[in-house]
């Protein structure tokens, strides 16, 4: 089986050492090539050659960003059989799509874990998420939380890392002090439904949790998952009483909070779009993407195959 092995050193928890006992455990099972990301976007060159080369597997050792671009290079031309199957070991901070597959968060636990479903041909297919000519595979934000990303970059460009305390305080001053509170430029419609105006903040889920704080999961969206549409959490208010409601529900994973007046929550859509007053920043598997005054978001059932 001829495999190819993609390894994103500037991520988290990736280091040689890691790599090294990946590249001889996988180097037993497959005729394997191994390939080291060198620029941002990289990885869709490499899941494109991949795609056209007809390689039997991909395995990524990172975050989710470079399983994000990877996927999009396998699926630059759209879902079709044949396509190489996926596989991940967890190399990056949050590491939501290996978790969400059930993979240990430990990177050589979770190498025995892939090396044993490679054994036995375990695999499954998934659905993802499709936004801005863009495949997802977790979530994809519009608003508040891509706004927190642009800044995290800002961050470690500037050298810092990307540590669950350096996230809260960002979000906490992106919150209070940055983002507009008074004035909500999003509004949602999907086929069918009325539209919701006066949003501030869209998250959009293709499985849960949406994110981790350390090892703690965030889930606004607890029932989202790879084997449904797309579930959309929105706030319609930022004032202090319903921020701190909704961080409450994220946080302690409690459904409260009113979906009338400032929460409003879709399980299980095949599509909506998101249409904004000004330019908003938009996120996806946590990648700033750029500003835009239009998203429509897409679930795709079976999209992909993937170990584990």
């Amino acid at each position: 089986m001829r495999g190819l092995l993609v390894v994103n050193p500037r991520a988290t928890t990736t280091s040689p050492r890691v790599t090294d006992v990946l590249v001889q455990a996988l180097s037993r099972e497959l005729d394997l090539e191994v390939t080291v990301t060198t620029h941002k976007g990289h990885g869709i060159e490499i899941g494109e050659r991949a795609r056209r080369e007809g390689l039997d597997i991909v395995v990524t050792l990172g975050g989710d960003g470079i399983i994000h671009e990877v996927v999009n290079g396998l699926l630059a031309d759209g879902v079709r059989e044949g396509l190489p199957r996926l596989a991940t070991v967890p190399g990056g901070s949050g590491n939501v799509f290996a978790r969400a597959l059930g993979l240990p968060a430990d990177p050589v636990e979770a190498t025995g874990h892939l090396l044993d479903a490679v054994r036995r041909g375990h695999t499954r297919r998934i659905g993802l998420g499709r936004a801005a000519d863009r495949w997802f595979i977790a979530n994809a934000g519009i608003g508040l939380d891509a706004e927190v990303i642009e800044a995290m970059e800002r961050q470690r460009r500037a050298g810092h890392a990307a540590t669950p305390v350096r996230y809260l305080g960002t979000v906490i001053r992106q919150i209070f002090w940055t983002t507009d509170r008074r004035h909500p430029r999003l509004s949602l419609s999907r086929r069918g439904h009325l539209p919701v105006e006066g949003v501030f903040h869209v998250i959009v889920q293709n499985t849960s949790p949406w994110t981790y704080f350390g090892n703690w999961p965030i889930q606004p969206c607890p029932d989202a998952s790879f084997d449904t549409g797309l579930d959309m959490f929105a706030l319609r208010s930022l004032d202090t009483p319903s921020t701190l409601r909704a961080a409450r529900r994220m946080i302690m994973h409690a459904k409260a909070g009113s979906t009338r007046n400032s929460i409003v929550v879709w399980h299980d859509v095949d599509a909506f779009a998101v249409t904004m007053t000004v330019p908003t920043s938009l996120q996806i598997d946590g990648e700033s993407i750029g500003v835009f005054s239009e998203v429509l978001f897409e679930s795709v059932p079976d999209a992909l195959e993937v170990f584990a």
